[in-house]
């Protein structure tokens, strides 16, 4: 049988005619397998959907619930479809009973093809709805989503298996590395490019390769590159046509990109628009860029991965300087943040080591090398960060000076010294270099401390104390931290630097066990120094910037494809909700704020059928002051949330973060009081993210999956972007945006207008 007369054959195919089944067969591959392989692992990232042509296959779904039976599929039957909808990793493992042939339709085209039949995808979406269902009403198996999600087979895990290659261009040297199937295959170094020595370090399948090459300027340091990638003993690539993808290493993005971007020549324009803020970085980003189209075949796709944008999801009180706020806005001035990418891998990889989701932790994450950078992550988002306009800002690094005061250099400036002098002395010759006199290497510097060095001494003191008090200043930021993490060269190999930093922070609940600490960290993606019981999780984690980097490559290229399915949804609107002030209601709650045995009340239905405003109301009392008869939602959910805006987060006195429904961990809490009773809960308010209800039948026509997040157009008098918009897929949902009641003002956007989803930001998963 052939892949098209399978794929015909599946039920939930049926309505795609024989040209979209034809393309779907073309872009399928066969995979046989023998009995007891394994084809899917528990947590491992799903991008396709999988028929049993011919065998059996066999889904464990015993280790989370020993009470489940495995379920067993033949042919004509799928797997891997729910993925498509919601994200989420194999929430079991998948092996092949018998000796078994499959066909492995990708997501992606699938995606593509339902974007061009919305109609064709409504079985797949019935089966989609009645599967979200009955998991509502199975806790077993919510668990075991949970567990898959926060578990994961591998750092480098949702990677597509084509090769990516991952270039670094620095002023005179490039970093590569090649990435297939998950793994890095092959990585090197050109160095002294514009010298009359330039070289290559080319580390293969034949082991290491040196030589002095011709090396005037980057493009011929590109050129012997790519000759090694194909070349037959040195290389694993049969042509560089082979190459899914190219992903750049790329220093600064401004404030326009927040995720890892395809290369076009607007993105080319924007790199070079804001290399006033990199002018060291940017232009030699771009050379490497423009020498690459000029290398490689046409059309090879190229992909800008930017180190400031992790920090996007800052709050602007965070990123804001007190400036004058036009005049910072028309000159960019403003915190970004450095870093990004290795902040982003370690953050997650921490949070797969712990077995624990990252939208349920409050981490910091400490990067110290010659470069050193510090990140407050809060649910997943950066909400600050060391770094601010520029490097220099933040913590003692190799040969930058880190924070000072503002009126020190205008002192240097009026004591005659110029700007190329300020530049050098805060950037080159101060941070460790400055305060030892001996180095900038910390290893040295550490040496001469041991030796009793009074600078050196000195410097180690500075350079601990910064990170010390950013510990301090990042675990009050976020009201709390449970994991604190160290990386980068000083990060990963200094146990003596991470044993001062950690002293005497137990207050903090940070505790350090001295003998897990000592030595370095190398071959395992984490390693945990932290006492027992240590109330905070204190981990060393190996960086890998180039594997995140493919990894963001990979993902971007998955986005591009959503992106021609959303451009060919334009003419669906999506109605827009100005959401008010409400509370949801726990039971418990209720009978406590209404009487023993009160029930809810419906009072008028409202747009989503599954939920009715109430006739009950309540009044929020917080430390500052009170808000009076906010509305009560129903039906009584599980737990008890109180949705406010900014300005009434003002007049409460108390500072809730911008949270997703039902993500209320480490949120604040208030009291209400209803016409019996009143209540105090420890947490549970927040100011709700923009979001979008749609069912899956919606969400398929979109090419967009539960919890994906999207930037969305809404017309008017004048037509706005809003980003950060949170994808919500229920069966019960009707399509629809929320926004709050102040953003809604500020846009002058009233119930009833139409918006267009704009672009992806970040896929689920």
């Amino acid at each position: 049988m052939d892949n098209a007369k399978l794929l015909r054959a599946v039920s939930v195919l049926r309505d795609f005619d024989d040209e979209a089944i034809e393309r779907l067969a073309g872009d399928s591959r066969t995979e046989d397998y023998s009995s007891g392989q394994v084809v899917l692992s528990f947590g491992r990232p799903v991008d396709a959907v999988w028929v049993v042509m011919n065998g059996r296959i066999e889904v464990d779904l015993t280790p989370i619930n020993k009470d489940d039976e495995n379920l067993v599929l033949g042919p004509g039957e799928v797997f891997g479809e729910i993925s498509l909808l919601t994200g989420e990793p194999a929430v079991a493992d998948v092996t092949a009973a018998v000796a078994s042939r499959l066909v492995r339709v990708p997501h992606d085209s699938l995606t593509r093809e339902m974007g061009k039949n919305p109609k064709a995808a409504r079985p797949l979406a019935r089966l989609l709805a009645e599967r979200l269902v009955a998991r509502e009403q199975a806790p077993a198996e919510q668990r075991r989503v949970e567990q898959a999600r926060a578990g994961g087979d591998g750092e480098l895990s949702g990677m597509m298996e084509a090769p990516i290659l991952v270039l670094n261009c620095g002023s005179s040297s490039i970093k590569y590395a090649l990435f297939r199937d998950r793994k890095r295959v092959l990585s090197g170094l050109v160095e002294r490019i514009g010298g009359p020595r330039a070289g290559i370090k080319h580390d293969g399948p034949a082991g290491r390769y040196e030589a002095e090459i011709e090396g005037r300027d980057h493009e011929q340091g590109l050129a012997k590159v790519f000759e090694l990638l194909v070349d037959p003993g040195h290389g694993a690539l049969e042509r560089l046509g082979d190459l899914a993808a190219v992903g750049h290493r790329t220093v600064h993005g401004g404030t326009k990109f927040t995720e890892a971007t395809l290369i076009d020549e607007a993105v080319k324009d924007e790199m070079e628009r804001v290399s006033i803020l990199a002018p060291l970085h940017n232009p030699i980003n771009l050379l490497g860029i423009r020498s690459c189209e000029k290398l490689l075949p046409e059309g090879l796709p190229q992909v800008a991965v930017f180190d400031t944008a992790f920090h996007m999801t800052m709050p602007e009180h965070a990123y804001r300087y007190a400036l004058p706020t036009s005049f910072a806005d028309e000159r960019m001035l403003r915190r970004f943040g450095f870093h990004g990418t290795s902040h982003k891998y370690v953050s997650q990889a921490a949070c797969r080591f712990l077995d624990r989701p990252i939208d349920s932790l409050k981490i910091i994450t400490c990067h110290l090398g010659n470069g050193a950078s510090m990140a407050a992550v809060n649910h997943g988002r950066s909400v600050d960060t060391s770094m601010g306009l520029t490097p220099l800002e933040g913590l003692v690094m190799g040969t930058r000076s880190g924070d000072v005061d503002p009126g020190l250099i205008l002192h240097l400036l009026r004591s005659k010294m110029d700007q190329e002098e300020l530049d050098s002395l805060l950037n080159k010759k101060s941070g460790l270099l400055g305060l030892s006199g001996i180095s900038s290497d910390c290893r040295e510097v550490e040496g001469a401390a041991e030796k009793g060095d009074p600078r050196a001494l000195l410097a180690i003191t500075v350079f601990c104390y910064r990170v010390r008090k950013y510990i301090g200043a990042y675990a009050a930021a976020m009201g709390g931290m449970d994991v604190l993490v160290f990386t980068g060269g000083i990060g990963e190999n200094g146990d003596m630097i991470r044993s001062r930093v950690c002293n005497d922070l137990g207050f903090l609940g940070i505790e350090v066990d001295e003998a897990k600490n000592r030595g370095r960290v190398k071959g395992v993606v984490a390693k945990s120094i932290s006492k027992e019981g240590s109330k905070v999780s204190v981990l060393v984690v190996p960086t890998d910037e180039e594997g995140m980097i493919a990894l963001e490559s990979s993902r971007a290229l998955s986005r591009a494809g959503v992106s021609r399915v959303l451009e060919a949804r334009r003419d669906m609107p999506i109605p827009v909700g100005v959401s008010a002030h409400h509370v949801h209601l726990c039971q418990e709650h209720v009978e406590a704020l209404f009487g023993p045995g009160h029930t809810l009340t419906p009072a008028k239905a409202l747009y989503q059928a599954s939920e009715f405003a109430c006739v009950e109301k309540v009044d929020l009392h917080g430390p500052g002051g009170r808000v009076e008869r906010v509305r009560v939602l129903g039906p009584a959910r599980p737990r008890t949330q109180v949705e406010i805006s900014r300005t009434e987060e003002y007049k409460l006195g108390i500072d809730a973060p911008i949270r997703a429904s039902g993500d209320l961990r480490g949120t604040p809490g208030l009291r209400l009081e209803g016409l019996v009773g009143s209540v105090d809960i420890e947490e549970g308010v927040i100011c709700a993210q923009r979001h979008i209800h749609m069912s899956p039948e919606d969400a398929l026509a979109f090419g967009v999956k539960d919890r994906d997040v999207v930037r969305v157009e809404i017309g008017g008098e004048r037509s706005l972007i809003y980003g950060d918009v949170l994808v919500r897929v229920k069966p019960a949902y009707r399509l629809e945006m929320h926004l709050d009641t102040d953003e809604a003002n500020a846009g002058e956007i009233d119930t009833g207008m139409a918006a267009r989803i704009d672009s992806i930001q970040r896929r689920a998963g």
